[in-house]
């Protein structure tokens, strides 16, 4: 029997052997060459799924960008979620779109602010009383490259404060029901930007020389410097929680806008913005690495490690630095008042 179909191998002989001065072969080539760009920018998907019927989730800033994302995956697998965020109106309206596109109605959501201490204790607090395990948490929500240098409710540094004391408070007080319900997990977004961080206990509230850049990178290098720590005490506690760092990529969400807070800014910043859109990970392609490292089975030898792009990864030298890693710690726990001053 005659086929006219031609095999793979053909079809690439003859497209290679096209005058790419025609029109539309040009326009093909160009269109199949940003295409490869736009599959390498958006890097690995992790494919595995698990049965999370039974199991709680929360996910700090949850409303937007890859803390909802991470909501959609992980209620699609049957879990019951909590979106811990600062915005009501904002929140409820996302817990709508994590309902209806996981076709699961287990999805709650609890005030979080994390700049303000008093909000974390009660949110803490909430949670407790209506739910007696915790499988999984999310340390997601953070502020970047602030212009201007502005503080928290209680006076810290906004990023410092955000990024790491906000969530070094919520685990510690939600760690009581993370041992009782292990197996499980603490996932700790942190970012290839802690490379240019630098831990000055002398200014850790960059009241000197303030960069927003600099002060966000000091953020995330204190992130993996608290899950190193964090992990450290849970084995000595011969807890099964596992605790991870990870690396999201740069994401197309919220969380630059910041960066662009300025009219002027916005316009030289035009040109390029298509750009992200070709170079920069969507929010589901964002989540995959703490989705991975909050489910996948095969990690739970690797607590402690920093992730990304799906697979662990070594972070900076200062951030694999034990010492400095249990002094923030020991500052960490009087500036949030776990202990006294």
């Amino acid at each position: 029997m005659n086929n006219d179909r031609q095999q793979p191998k053909d079809w690439i002989a003859a497209f290679a052997k096209q005058d790419w001065k025609t029109p539309a072969v040009a326009v093909a080539g160009t269109l199949a060459s940003l295409g490869l760009i736009r599959m390498y920018s958006n890097g690995p998907v992790y494919r595995q799924t698990v049965n999370l019927k039974g199991k709680v989730v929360v996910v700090t800033g949850a409303n937007t960008g890859i803390g909802k994302e991470t909501c959609i995956q992980l209620a699609r697998m049957g879990a019951t979620i909590v979106m811990a965020c600062r915005d009501p109106s904002r929140a409820l309206k996302a817990k709508e779109q994590v309902v209806h596109l996981s076709k699961n109605e287990n999805v709650d959501f609890i005030r979080l602010d994390l700049s303000d201490l008093s909000s974390v204790r009660q949110f803490a607090s909430e949670f407790c009383k209506k739910y007696s395990r915790l499988d999984i948490l999310f340390c997601n929500a953070g502020v970047m490259a602030l212009p201007k240098r502005e503080t928290t409710k209680d006076g810290f540094e906004m990023q410092f404060g955000v990024n790491h004391l906000g969530h070094f408070l919520l685990t510690n007080l939600l760690l009581d029901r993370l041992i009782a319900s292990a197996p499980s997990r603490v996932i700790v977004v942190s970012s290839y930007a802690h490379t240019f961080g630098k831990i000055d206990f002398d200014n850790l509230q960059w009241q000197r020389n303030y960069s927003g850049f600099a002060a966000y990178g000091a953020s995330k290098l204190a992130n993996i410097l608290f899950v190193k720590e964090l992990d450290r005490r849970l084995k000595q506690q011969n807890a099964n929680v596992g605790v991870y760092a990870v690396h999201p990529g740069a994401v197309r969400t919220e969380l630059p806008r910041y960066i662009l807070s300025s009219w002027w800014k916005k316009l030289l910043a035009t040109p390029i913005l298509p750009l992200t859109y070709l170079l920069m990970k969507d929010p589901y392609h964002g989540a995959q690495t703490q989705i991975r490292c909050a489910i996948d089975p095969s990690l739970q030898h690797t607590s402690g490690k920093y992730f990304a792009d799906c697979k662990e990864t070594t972070p900076s030298a200062a951030a694999r630095d034990s010492q400095v890693a249990e002094k923030l710690w020991q500052v960490s726990e009087k500036l949030v008042g776990l202990v006294e001053k």
